[in-house]
């Protein structure tokens, strides 16, 4: 399995993106967004209330964010989270969390409530990069080089920005201060490590969940300190501000999954994925369309492996599970709930989703190439060839670590 680490040779390799024209009723997004639509809060956000909201909210949540900093004389012995286990997440955690602990007490999260904010003042006067492609070429090129292994490029959408923010300290809402001429969205994409994600469910997988925000959080600031050095604004953003799944796919990056995550040609579903809003004219990319929609039509690996039962198995629909849902928006939707409470229960992310969907493959291996081809035009025979490979079956966590 892949290691988490693009390269060009892989991205010329993989299989070539078809653009899809959107149309009125599926506006390049992924899903269908009907006239009853609502803008989300973050406040209705499953983390959110898992901090306030007695639906959600436990002593089983507490435990499990306190398993982040807890000392580890206190965790589990089962394989999978001993020690040695937590101890790994947690580290690839600990970039991430320095930049989000930074200014805690102003009531900020940098990257999860509130943008990443360790940037220095930029430029005053503008460096022009040319016509709109030759930028967004120039762009593009400055990610890759710091580590993004993905990256597309999207007009901004108003409707995926959060109506409000959640605030820790009154456990509700707080201004989503977002300026008015950020026309542009660049969608960074980080690959998390497919040997890790095996292991799911155990802490040792949630280090590739880690590992990810860790990256994404260097790679966004590095790229908005570029923009900023050009005399452009840049906000770059995690989970903080709007929406992630709906710009990565209108990016161009991927489509969308019955398990609510965002399939892409190069690592399938094993990607995280951050943003910047800037003012910088950059050409946009098209959403693209490889056969994921057809194959989750007929697939239910996700749906049936999914220890909470959080992914219905069925068509797309504008059913809304709880508070946590989009409201008029016809797709694949999961239980935010059920998931999160699988959580506690573990004290760890589960990712049992991903290690499972047929697309989370190595595909620097030619057979794994022809296999998204073949998926592509014929989804019933690539499901049975994959059910032959027994790909997806789970890693013992000892395995991973060497046997010394």
């Amino acid at each position: 399995m892949h290691t988490g680490r693009g390269d060009a040779e892989l991205r010329a390799r993989t299989r070539k993106r078809i653009p899809v024209k959107a149309d009125a009723s599926d506006v390049s997004c992924g899903f269908c967004i009907g006239s009853d639509f609502e803008r989300f809060s973050q406040v209705d956000d499953v983390f959110s209330r898992s901090r306030f909201d007695p639906e959600v909210h436990s002593d089983r949540a507490d435990a499990f964010y306190a398993t982040y900093r807890r000392p580890l004389a206190d965790w589990r012995a089962a394989k999978g989270y001993q020690q040695h286990d937590y101890a790994f997440r947690n580290a690839t955690w600990h970039v991430a969390d320095v930049f989000a602990e930074m200014y805690e007490e102003g009531d900020r999260r940098d990257g999860f409530l509130d943008p990443l904010s360790m940037l220095r003042d930029g430029a005053v006067e503008q460096v022009d990069l040319g016509p709109a492609d030759r930028a967004a070429t120039l762009v593009k090129h400055a990610a890759k080089a710091a580590g993004a292994d993905l990256v597309g490029i999207a007009a901004y959408d108003h409707r995926w920005t959060y109506t409000e923010r959640f605030s820790v300290q009154t456990s509700g809402p707080k201004a989503n201060d977002l300026p008015n001429d950020l026309d542009h969205v660049i969608v960074i994409g980080q690959a998390m490590d497919s040997t890790l994600i095996d292991t799911a469910p155990s802490a040792l997988s949630g280090a590739a969940t880690g590992m990810g925000y860790s990256h994404d959080a260097v790679v966004l600031l590095t790229l908005a300190q570029y923009i900023r050095n050009l005399g452009y604004q840049a906000i770059p953003s995690m989970n903080d501000t709007a929406l992630a799944v709906p710009y990565a796919i209108q990016a161009g990056l991927g489509e969308y999954g019955k398990h609510g995550l965002v399939i892409t040609p190069e690592f399938g579903t094993s990607v995280r994925f951050g943003k910047i809003f800037t003012d910088l004219p950059l050409a946009h990319d098209a959403p693209i369309s490889f056969g994921v929609k057809e194959m989750c039509g007929r697939c239910n690996a996700c749906s049936k492996g999914c220890p909470s039962k959080a992914i219905p198995d069925g068509p797309p629909t504008t059913d809304r599970h709880n508070k946590s849902n989009l409201i008029g928006v016809e797709k694949w939707t999961i239980d935010g709930e059920k998931c999160f409470a699988y959580w506690t229960r573990v004290n760890s992310d589960c990712s049992v989703c991903v290690r499972v969907c047929p697309y989370t493959r190595d595909y620097t291996k030619r057979r794994n190439r022809a296999w998204q081809r073949i998926a592509g035009r014929w989804p019933g025979l690539a499901l049975k060839i994959d059910a032959r490979q027994g790909r997806g079956t789970r890693r013992q966590t000892e395995d991973w670590w060497p046997q010394i």
